[in-house]
């Protein structure tokens, strides 16, 4: 396994490692023009369209119907082991705690003429989640059910539809249905990909119309994403997975290899960078990504991605270290220096930051609370987290007064006068006191 060593000695040589960085961003040819035919086929043929790519891509034999019975939900979420039921309530809880901090209340003020202005929050109608299935099913992402459904069960979304690929057999992972069971979500749905995405975005026979999609996919389902986004909200385009880490000497070579490989594991485009100022780190580093990898179920899929998509930055100092980072606005970043909050004051671009040595990356995607919807390839510069406040709108209230009216009445007409707009300003001009 070979993983890149790039030197930078200052801000000014970020292309070097921004121009290696941009061939994460290019899908390949055909990808847009395969999901668009999917998203036409579903449009046009509904549920037999759903049937059909379910059988090409995931389970041969498939039949219908789509939806899991309650009784399927509950009698999978009994065979799941009361540990790992508990284990997963127990995430639930933190997530849940983290994101109700995140709920914004309506409001309202009152000028002293009498006119009374707000802002009204309210949850969207119908929430679609995307759950990938993960190898066929037998790695389910119960973490990214649990990090869509709760903000929107927060917002107070009432209808939540999920959407994810049955295994070979036609059947749902218990341990998603025990997760679903356990938020009491009872709309699942055994379809995947792209197609699943133009269901909820259009609807179906079986799958009525949501008004947001969130969660994350692969490239397909993420095209998918953009091409209906319009027709629906989405919570981001998100491409593959990466984990920034700042390192100075403090730092333990083999925690941060085992970061590293915790994000190489996820497939073969997921990126890992360690940025330090510490040479000899760095080759420590190198030293225990080679030892610890062999050691992997995923060794393939790891060392694949370090080769083509992990390096360790060496920099003069830990200034122009922050400056790559702030570049490279990872998703994830763990900053793993001697003092990490005299760091991040300086942190401009990040999806989520991981604060010294007890933090790395699974603690927040798994179990700490905030969300691991992330944005990806950069959009941290102009994106967030997926929050509560995917799940919700916003509505100015305006209740002007008489008294405010007569006295800008002149203004605003003026102000649609300046556009060409005569009609409205003639709409304001009409209610002049006689």
């Amino acid at each position: 396994m070979t993983c890149r060593t790039l030197t930078l000695h200052n801000e000014q040589e970020w292309p070097k490692l921004a121009q290696w960085l941009q061939g994460r961003h290019n899908p390949g040819d055909g990808v847009e023009s395969a999901v668009r035919d999917i998203i036409a086929a579903v449009r046009e043929k509904g549920d037999e369209a759903l049937v059909e790519y379910t059988r090409n891509f995931d389970c041969p034999d498939f039949a219908p119907p789509l939806l899991v019975s309650e009784q399927e939900i509950a009698r999978a979420a009994a065979t799941v082991p009361i540990e790992n039921r508990e284990v997963i309530s127990q995430a639930a809880a933190h997530i849940r705690a983290f994101h109700e901090a995140q709920l914004e209340k309506s409001w309202f003020t009152t000028r002293p003429d009498g006119s009374i202005l707000g802002q009204h929050v309210l949850p969207m109608d119908a929430a679609g989640l995307y759950v990938p299935g993960g190898q066929g099913g037998n790695t389910p992402l119960i973490s990214s059910l649990l990090m869509c459904a709760i903000p929107a069960q927060v917002a107070g979304v009432p209808r939540l539809a999920i959407c994810t690929p049955p295994r070979k057999d036609g059947s749902v992972n218990p341990h998603i249905l025990a997760a679903a069971h356990l938020l009491d979500i009872e709309e699942v749905y055994r379809v995947g990909g792209a197609w699943s995405i133009a269901a909820l975005a259009s609807g179906t026979e079986s799958i009525a119309p949501v008004d947001v999609i969130a969660g994350p996919g692969n490239i397909f389902v993420t095209t998918a994403k953009r091409l209906v986004q319009g027709m629906v909200g989405i919570d981001m385009i998100a491409g593959p997975s990466e984990v920034l880490i700042l390192a100075d000497s403090s730092a333990n070579p083999a925690w941060i290899a085992a970061d590293m490989l915790s994000q190489a594991e996820h497939d073969t485009l997921a990126s890992a960078i360690c940025v330090t100022d510490d040479q000899r780190l760095a080759e420590s580093i190198r030293q225990e990504l080679d030892k610890q990898c062999m050691a992997l179920p995923r060794a393939t899929t790891a060392a694949r991605s370090l080769e083509e998509w992990g390096t360790i930055v060496v920099t003069p100092n830990l200034s122009v270290a922050v400056a790559v980072a702030n570049m490279v606005a990872p998703e994830h970043l763990e900053i793993c220096t001697r003092d990490p909050w005299a760091v991040l004051p300086y942190i401009r671009h990040a999806g989520a930051v991981f604060m010294g040595q007890h933090s790395p990356e699974a603690v927040g995607d798994y179990f700490a609370g905030p969300n691991h919807v992330l944005p990806t390839l950069g959009t941290a510069r102009f994106s967030s987290a997926l929050s509560v406040q995917t799940f919700c709108k916003k509505t100015s209230i305006v209740a002007a007064s008489s008294t405010f009216l007569q006295q800008n009445m002149q203004a605003i007409a003026a102000l649609a006068r300046m556009e060409g707009l005569e009609a409205h300003a003639r709409s304001v001009e009409a209610r002049a006191k006689k």
